[in-house]
């Protein structure tokens, strides 16, 4: 593992480069500035960059959020969300066709085209889990009491993530119910990073891909499933989860994951 001062030293090494967004491109209020020279480096060098996001949300949705933050729409013509892939088997039918939303009102859009199908906990299929609901974002006994007599039904996850910052404020995300269903007894389906299924929509094989991303647990897990080079953010989701490199080593370790390189946040 590298400490690596500027993505500059190893850009030619790859050709293509999957990146995290929020944590890395942003940190839910504005663009960091140091990545934004990154991309458009590689953008540049005709690299292929391709944005992987856990978001609970269709692409389209996403690339909206990135250019309200002002980010060039040259850089977003391959945005990949956990959120595009479970909407896709939300439509066909994958796990039923009545489902329970799970989460709140600004994530509607992942079922729009079968919003007709949505139901009671009582009379569903699966459980859609998009988030969590707008007056319950911190309590996660909350769910387990509403949960607990339907553990039979699986609850579809689209974002594995169990934490995000938006500025310095740490919020809980989709991941933490789910986690919460398992340790009642429920099955989950995980749409996103670190699983294998998200990746088949970002590369193809033989390409030599680096992955970016702040979270051991879905960026670096998932590009460890790939067996693809990985550059941690440690600046990011587990920046208090350690101080010395010594302590960083101890992390990887912890969360059982390996990186190539690490930086304190994305810099050319």
């Amino acid at each position: 593992m590298k400490n690596l001062n500027h993505l500059s030293e190893i850009f030619n090494s790859y050709e293509t480069y999957i990146i995290d967004l929020w944590g890395v491109m942003h940190n839910g209020i504005s663009l960091n500035p140091k990545a934004i020279e990154v991309i458009e480096n590689l953008n540049d060098n005709s690299k292929k960059i391709v944005f992987l996001s856990n978001a609970p949300r269709p692409s389209a949705k996403v690339i909206e959020f990135l250019k309200k933050m002002k980010m060039d729409k040259k850089f977003l013509s391959k945005v990949v969300t956990s959120g595009e892939a479970a909407m896709q088997a939300v439509n066909q039918f994958k796990f039923g066709r009545k489902f329970f939303h799970l989460g709140p009102a600004k994530d509607n859009s992942i079922f729009e085209k079968v919003k007709e199908n949505k139901t009671t906990l009582e009379k569903c299929d699966f459980i859609l889990c998009t988030g969590f609901f707008d007056n319950r974002e911190d309590d996660l006994e909350y769910y387990k009491t509403l949960l607990q007599n339907y553990t039979k039904k699986k609850l579809m996850c689209t974002n594995p993530d169990l934490v995000v910052h938006r500025g310095n404020i740490e919020e809980l995300c989709a991941g933490s119910i789910a986690k919460t269903f398992e340790s009642i007894g429920g099955q989950v389906i995980y749409y996103g990073k670190p699983h294998k299924e998200v990746y088949k929509m970002c590369f193809n094989e033989g390409e030599k891909v680096l992955a970016i991303g702040d979270n051991l647990r879905t960026d670096i897990k998932g590009a460890n499933n790939l067996n693809i080079d990985s550059l941690f953010i440690c600046g990011g989701v587990h920046r208090k989860e350690f101080k010395t490199d010594n302590e960083l080593l101890l992390l990887l370790e912890k969360y059982d994951v390996q990186t190539n390189y690490f930086q304190k946040e994305l810099k050319w």
